[in-house]
């Protein structure tokens, strides 16, 4: 008897990838503020995220063209495994150099968990069904958010830091054989075309300018590497586009652009993700740092956005089949305009009970938003296209990610260190980074810490209205959809 797919098991172990990546996501945030302390590094902090987004964003177009052409299972299986030594190493590292290699790897395993995940989906459930499903994969996203930031402060508190990557071992092992044993695919039959090996390293080469630039921005501002690595990006693109139109099998068909619908839901991806690296990155810095709350707090005050993410993702699902792309998305966003508002205009004095009320309404309006634009970016294309499709879509998040971090560094390492540089508090060239871990916190003198909780909350203002800007842009660009688009451009 011909074996087939199990499509519950192999649902739940699409669940399995997103708690996995969803757990290493919250337990890091949480703990980040404790590992720069410890190494010393809240100027270079932003390495630490960038470094995994980086090599997860320059790989994932090539997974995905992969995941086409070869199949999802190898190259889901091939990722998970690379994703997990490199949490493996995270664990065992003893330095912030050692950290962000280690980081780097586990990001190049990344660029194949995540769209190859969704891609499954988009295999096994049909357009309307597939929202739904995507909804209850939020349900493992909002499990870990209150997992994650209860786990990652108990062993930071505890066994120390270092534990909280060991986490994904266990986890990435049972992924990697449930995905071995129920998922079964066709034998794909050679196209006979030959790979598009100039055009994976000149998009590889060209993303890896692009962010690079962000980075080295974020931590020395405008420099000739910055505008060196900016020509490279530019060039890059011209010569991408050029390879990929003379390319027989391309990894990017440039055909894909020809569609405003698939171009604006990449680009408010893009928005709204970078939006969402201000809330995960700087609200634990505010618990911790302006608040002076331990690290599991931190977290926590993240859960509802993770729980309600999957009520947003639930609600898409069921506006999409009365309502537009458009309609939707300008409801979604609106919702996290409200939330983002919220966080722009709280005071310093503010409990940390308002961020679980600020969280709710971020984690509705963010589950609808992306859940939309993953469902339209993959409903826009033949089911040949679809894991190239799926990608793109990962890739545009992983890209706004990325490069806000670094605006969002900028912002604030330019605000503290101007306002540290009209004061005469302190010659401590270690102080906020004190500041911000608990720990280090508590041997400040008492006349220091409330200057420096101003200081650093003006930072943290300013992270969050730009912000508030890029949803802005969001909903302006969703004016750009025609009203009647739905599934695909009208």
């Amino acid at each position: 008897m011909k074996k087939k797919t199990n499509v519950k098991l192999v649902t739940v172990a699409v669940f399995v990838a997103t708690f996995m990546t969803a757990i290493e996501g919250t337990i890091v945030t949480t703990a980040m503020p404790t590992i720069v302390g410890s190494l010393h590094g809240i100027e270079i902090m932003n390495w630490v995220f960038s470094i995994y987004l980086l090599t997860n964003a320059m790989l994932t177009p090539i997974y995905g063209k992969l995941a086409d052409t070869i199949g999802r299972k190898p190259v889901f299986i091939f990722g998970t495994l690379l994703f997990v030594i490199g949490s493996a190493l995270c664990g065992m590292s003893d330095s912030m150099m050692t950290l962000i290699i280690a980081r780097a790897i586990q990001g190049m395993g990344a660029g194949a968990m995540m769209p190859v995940a969704l891609t499954i989906i988009g295999d096994l459930y049909s357009m309307e069904t597939r929202a739904k499903v995507l909804g209850f994969n939020s349900t493992a996203w909002g499990i870990a958010s209150v997992v994650g930031p209860l786990a990652g402060g108990l062993i930071v508190d505890t066994i120390g830091w270092h534990w909280i990557f060991f986490i994904n071992v266990p986890i990435g092992a049972v992924l990697i054989w449930m995905i071995w044993q129920f998922l079964v695919e066709p034998k794909r039959e050679k196209s006979g075309k030959p790979m598009d090996i100039q055009g994976s390293l000149t998009l590889a080469t060209t993303l890896l300018a692009l962010l690079l630039a962000f980075q080295f921005l974020g931590d020395q501002g405008l420099s000739l590497p910055v505008i060196a690595l900016i020509f490279v990006a530019l060039v890059g693109i011209g010569y991408f586009i050029r390879v990929e139109k003379r390319a027989q099998d391309p990894v990017i068909d440039m055909n894909l652009f020809t569609s405003r619908l698939f171009v604006v839901v990449n680009l408010v991806a893009a928005l709204a993700s970078g939006f969402l690296m201000a809330v995960d990155v700087y609200i634990p810095m505010w618990m911790q740092g302006v608040l002076g709350l331990p690290a599991g707090i931190g977290g926590l005050v993240l859960a509802p956005l993770s729980i309600l993410w999957m009520v947003g993702s639930f609600m898409a699902g069921r506006w999409l089949v009365k309502k537009s792309v458009k309609e939707v998305l300008l409801v979604s966003l609106t919702i996290i305009l409200i939330g983002g508002a919220g966080l722009f205009l709280i005071p310093i004095s503010a409990s940390w009970l308002w961020f679980f009320l600020i969280s709710s309404v971020l984690g509705v309006g963010l589950g609808a938003t992306i859940v939309v634009c993953t469902v339209t970016a993959q409903s826009s294309v033949g089911h040949e296209q679809l894991g190239v499709a799926t990608s793109f879509n990962t890739l545009a998040r992983t890209i706004g990610q990325t490069i806000m971090v670094s605006v969002f560094g900028i912002v604030m390492n330019s605000i503290t260190a101007n306002a540290l540089g009209k004061t005469s508090l302190t010659d401590d060239a270690d102080i906020m980074n004190k500041l911000v871990n608990p720990q280090t916190a508590k041997l400040l003198p008492e006349n220091l810490l409330e200057p420096l909780r101003k200081i650093l909350f003006d930072g943290l203002h300013g992270v969050f209205g730009i912000a508030l800007v890029l949803i802005v842009i969001a909903l302006g660009m969703t004016f750009l959809i025609s009203k009647k688009s739905a599934t695909m451009d009208a």
